[in-house]
């Protein structure tokens, strides 16, 4: 799959990252490969689905009477998967429309919502918001709180700098490397018992960075301030594909080495809507419209065949 350069916050800055120039009637669309991305806030390409009765009436009542279908996720994501349009203000990318065809199968009009990674959890938690639809990885930890309905494969990417000085060959590569990577995120677990496994083996330690934003991290690998960055395949790909400026050396699932991770819809525990959202899932998968996001965002090797509910997830921590 292929996919445009950085976005992080229209065409504008994809200008700037891929240093050329567009007429300004162009700057809602960037084309790579077989993809033409759509940038635009109106989203005149987003893919809908019917109305299902039977499946809408498995939503809770409340849900119901209210109806919408209130989604909150990150707004600092790169593309393809959750990020802002052009306009800087509307949020759109594969992961509004994976919930855009969840609310229409459920007969509910979404409303998408923004909030910090770790306020996602808190927003649900207190029911301000009905589900966490961004790039959320199943782990057994995440489990005892919430449910999953499954509706992505969940693949993990190592970026470096295009020039990079070093070869990556297995996590003891990254010893006594600067290696970036999101924190509270499933990508963070995974390097942090990399690094545990290195030091027991007498390694040097892996220098864990952070940085608040996305595009901070692909700055500092830009400029080679940092050795690595472990983030989402997806954006992986659409960065390092046109932009030039790193590649990627190695793929993992975000569930590690024994499962493979699965991205799923994220709801309250016990509340009684992640039934609905299987079924509107499954049902998309299964009449296509799941087919045509995939196809529209480029995810060809991140699509699943079935949505499950609370899957084996990441392995928790284990005690030291």
């Amino acid at each position: 799959m292929k996919f445009s350069a950085l976005i992080g916050a229209a065409a504008a800055a994809a200008l700037v990252l891929t240093g050329c120039t567009a007429e300004p009637e162009a700057a809602n669309t960037v084309t790579a490969g077989e993809v033409t991305f759509d940038l635009s806030p109106e989203q005149g390409t987003r893919v809908h689905a019917a109305k299902v009765d039977a499946i809408a009436a498995l939503v809770p009542q409340a849900i119901r009477d209210r109806g919408t279908l209130v989604v909150t996720g990150s707004g600092s994501s790169a593309p393809p998967l959750r990020f802002y349009a052009t306009d800087n203000k509307t949020i759109v990318g594969s992961e509004v429309d994976f919930a855009t065809l969840v609310a229409d199968v459920l007969g509910l009009k979404l409303v998408p919502q923004v909030a910090d990674w770790s306020q996602n959890f808190v927003r649900v938690d207190s029911g301000e918001v009905d589900a966490f639809v961004s790039n959320v990885t199943v782990t057994e930890e995440r489990k005892e709180k919430y449910d999953f309905a499954t509706y992505r494969k969940d693949n993990v990417a190592l970026e470096v700098p295009a020039k990079a000085p070093w070869e990556y060959k297995d996590r003891r590569s990254l010893a006594g490397k600067r290696i970036g990577v999101g924190s509270g995120t499933n990508q963070e677990q995974l390097l942090v018992k990399w690094n545990e496994a290195n030091v027991a083996e007498g390694l040097k330690p892996i220098d864990i960075a952070y940085f608040q934003q996305v595009t901070d991290y692909y700055l500092a690998l830009a400029s080679q301030r940092i050795d690595g960055y472990i983030g989402p395949n997806p954006t992986a790909i659409y960065h390092s594909t046109t932009t030039k400026e790193s590649t990627i050396v190695a793929t993992f699932s975000g569930a590690g080495e024994q499962l493979q991770g699965e991205i799923a819809v994220l709801t309250k525990k016990g509340n009684g809507l992640i039934e609905a959202v299987q079924a509107a899932l499954a049902h998309v998968i299964a009449d296509g419209t799941y087919q045509k996001v995939i196809d529209r965002w480029g995810l060809d090797s991140e699509k699943v065949t079935e949505s499950r509910i609370n899957p084996p997830g990441l392995p928790k921590k284990q005690p030291a």
